[in-house]
């Protein structure tokens, strides 16, 4: 196979493909793996690395550390639309260098699946949450409760605003570069132009989020995408030594969750609420949510990987971020979710219902008192512990890489005439 994956977002958007292509490459298929030039250093060197929507990642990153009403609401859209036409002019130029057997998107990307239809070859969407396909079971994501049955589903039409927002820009794209029709605004992203569901390829695991009942068969979980271990990263020596001190050790971060307004009080908060629990804490910065001194009680990071760290503490506090609640669970530690936006608080409810961790802080209402008690409750019932315990066994034991590398093969295999 030749399978050109395209993905952009946060690191959470393009740490599973890059364990995706990390794995394909290492099965013998050729690669080649779009993202912004940020994560350049995140992909395999044996991944074909080809940069795009690097003005799409600079203008998001700087939307997240600064605040500025509706006037700046406005500009910021309309500098992400400017950048969002470039991407899409670079994902094609990537597909022409590359003549990929199969096309990988995140939905973010707009382009995949009208690239894969102008070279005749299968589009698979990729998202690591359960956002594309309607079910009954629970509704889209970004809804924070059950509404019910036929409601739940229902609210997956929510996937036809990015038609309404971005058609225009989509049509162009498909009429003057691709030379392709138009199509409606309300076209529906999970099928084809001729009416075939789409593949989707869904990098969670079911012990997390056991698969609907409703679920077609175009719909894949594959289990979490992870990298093998990286044994070439060494810790600060500040860092291992603060870790290994003894006691309760807690992660506290917020990725990129920036918003730095606040980002001092929230410092202030997080420090006295670590005081009062009586732990320790390593506190990650991320994009800006928080800034804090270092001190005794708490080690100031930037970024460290996750699957080093998370094994060594005793329980994690983060946003809720997909990537970021997959390791830690998968590293066995009990967590406490602080949603913040989007499919936060899915993933925070889900901690909760596992019984992995406490009901889900808003960052919104964070205080010291709240912070402290759930700090308390975080590191002292045993219960968190075990169930998390067992559920980073069972998910340890996953592959779903290579699950969905057997996708890929099956739906390219379908596709690709036989040779003479």
């Amino acid at each position: 196979m030749r399978v050109l994956i395209l993905t952009v977002g946060t690191r959470g958007d393009i740490a599973p493909f890059a364990a995706l292509a990390e794995r394909l490459a290492a099965e013998g298929h050729d690669v080649a793996l779009g993202a912004p030039e940020a994560y350049r250093e995140t992909v395999p060197e044996r991944v074909r690395f080809e940069p795009m929507a690097t003005e799409m990642d600079d203008v998001m990153r700087a939307s997240m550390r600064e605040s500025a009403g509706a006037r700046g609401a406005v500009s910021l859209a309309r500098r992400m639309s400017s950048a969002m036409r470039v991407s899409l002019g670079e994902q094609w130029e990537i597909a022409q260098r590359f003549e990929p057997t199969v096309v990988v998107a995140h939905p973010k990307t707009l382009g995949g699946p009208h690239i894969a239809e102008r070279l005749g070859v299968p589009a698979v969407a990729s998202i690591p949450l359960p956002f594309l396909t309607p079910t009954a079971v629970f509704p889209i994501p970004v809804v924070s409760r059950s509404l019910g049955g036929r409601l739940n589903r229902a609210t997956y039409a929510f996937n036809r605003s990015t038609g309404l927002a971005y058609g225009g820009m989509v049509n162009r794209f498909r009429t003057d570069t691709l030379g392709l029709r138009r199509t409606t605004r309300f076209s529906d992203y999970l099928h084809t132009p001729d009416g075939e569901r789409m593949p989707v390829l869904y990098s969670f695991s079911g012990h997390v989020v056991p698969r609907p009942v409703d679920y077609p068969h175009s719909a894949h979980i594959t289990g979490y995408w992870w990298r093998p271990p990286q044994h070439d990263w060494t810790p600060p020596t500040e860092l291992a030594d603060f870790v290994d001190q003894g006691g309760p050790v807690v992660y506290i971060g917020f990725g990129s969750m920036g918003f730095a307004r606040e980002a001092e009080r929230r410092g202030e908060i997080i420090r006295e609420a670590v005081r009062r629990a009586g732990v320790r804490a390593v506190m990650s910065e991320g994009w800006g949510a928080v800034r804090m001194p270092a001190g005794d009680d708490v080690h100031v990071a930037d970024e460290v990987p996750h699957d080093w760290l998370f094994p060594r503490v005793t329980a994690v506090v983060h946003h809720g971020g997909a990537g970021t609640t997959a390791a830690g669970l998968r590293a066995g530690r009990p967590t406490l979710v602080c949603p913040v936006l989007g499919d936060q608080p899915f993933w925070g409810d889900r901690v909760r219902d596992l019984g992995s961790g406490p009901r889900p802080l808003r960052l919104r209402r964070l205080s010291a008192d709240a912070l402290a008690a759930a700090l308390d409750d975080l590191v002292a019932n045993e219960s968190y512990k075990a169930t998390a315990t067992r559920i980073g066994d069972a998910l340890s034991s996953e592959d779903g890489a290579g699950e969905a590398v057997r996708v890929l093969e099956r739906i390219e295999s379908r596709t690709t005439p036989p040779s003479p």
